[in-house]
């Protein structure tokens, strides 16, 4: 069969198996990756044979997840449940732990997440958030690793590194920062009055990390209209002068999901698509809207750009890890969920 190319955009599968719509979806032209939801994960011996048919029919498909943690984890039957990220945080306030320590497990659960994750022949976890959590944002809150940008940089860095040594890609999320708004993005558009200079406090975890290399950043749904009128994840100036030229960020960009309602006031499925790729966009999510996601496929016209290719191509897994079940036996899962132990078992997971 010949090898097809790497689209633009990723969407998702209807449920535990292929349906014979998504078999026919996947060979589009514009298909680049596969997000799966809780509704895909029955067991890792199901989502392992879901990733493998969904490889055999597109081998260069990159195949994502939001494993986070807490809230947002959706392979868990059969895995480690994983504590909200916000616990690490808690932890250095409890002073129960040497920063080196907290440090130490901050790693290990990145490790950990993403040695499962790939196990299953998953390429990607959108990971991590470094938003703040400011206690203003309900849908991130718990999701963040703390309020301090300094000790946000620090545990994301060290998670980030656990990451790598699985083989998977890091995705700050949400770009600049989702901490200071009210309004759930995904069912309105966060406005956001602050001028740049005002917002530097939130912005400060991702020059950080993009000064360390970090792989992908996702633009928020947010609109600043002091700074910029289209909302992040449309705007060439955010995406171009602030993240690519001022922040010299030089890897790729990930849209958040075009179903948003965050993003509604975008125009047609097709026109939210073009617009987050005009404005620099590497990957496109459209999730959860099946006649979104076509119409979406149907209705861009992307330029040959071999950069964005290549960005496109630089997410997908590096290094062979333990397929399950061989992972739970491996001395590498075993060390690192022992050392996680304290963190799994903390009163405050609860």
């Amino acid at each position: 069969m010949e090898e097809l190319s790497i689209g633009p955009i990723i969407l998702d599968v209807a449920g535990l198996t292929l349906t014979t719509e998504d078999k026919e979806i996947l060979l589009h032209p514009q298909v680049g990756g596969v997000i799966f939801f809780s509704r895909n994960y029955e067991s890792p011996e199901q989502l392992k044979d879901l990733a493998q048919n969904i490889k055999h029919i597109r081998p260069q498909c990159l195949l994502c997840v939001d494993q986070e943690g807490g809230r947002v984890q959706r392979f868990v039957n059969g895995l480690t449940k994983l504590p909200k990220i916000r616990l690490l945080g808690e932890l250095i306030d409890s002073d129960r732990y040497s920063l080196e320590q907290v440090l130490a497990m901050s790693e290990n659960l990145g490790y950990l997440m993403a040695l499962e994750v790939r196990s299953l022949g998953v390429d990607l976890s959108f990971a991590p958030v470094l938003d703040l959590d400011k206690g203003i944002s309900e849908v991130i809150r718990d999701r963040g690793f703390h309020r301090d940008p300094q000790i946000v940089a620090l545990l994301a860095t060290a998670y980030i590194q656990g990451m790598a040594k699985a083989g998977m890609r890091a995705t700050g999320k949400h770009f600049p920062g989702h901490g200071s708004v009210t309004i759930d993005s995904h069912v309105g558009l966060p406005e956001d009055t602050r001028t740049f200079a005002q917002i530097s406090e939130d912005l400060a975890p991702f020059r950080d990390l993009i000064s360390k290399g970090i792989d992908a950043i996702m633009p928020a749904h947010i609109v600043y209209p002091n700074i910029d009128p289209s909302p992040v994840g449309f705007s060439h100036y955010w995406l171009q002068t602030v993240l690519r030229q001022q922040c010299g960020f030089q890897g790729t960009i990930v849209s958040d999901d075009l179903s948003m309602g965050g993003a509604t006031g975008m125009g047609s499925y097709a026109e939210r698509a073009q617009r987050a790729l005009d404005a620099g966009c590497d990957y496109l999510l459209v999730c959860n809207n099946r006649l979104g996601a076509i119409e979406a496929l149907e209705g861009i016209k992307p330029k040959k750009d071999s950069a964005s290719y290549a960005r496109r191509l630089s997410l997908f897994a590096k290094n062979d890890i333990p397929a399950w079940p061989a992972l739970w036996q491996a001395s590498i899962w075993q060390k690192s969920y022992a050392t996680l132990e304290p963190l799994l078992k903390y009163p405050l997971l609860a």
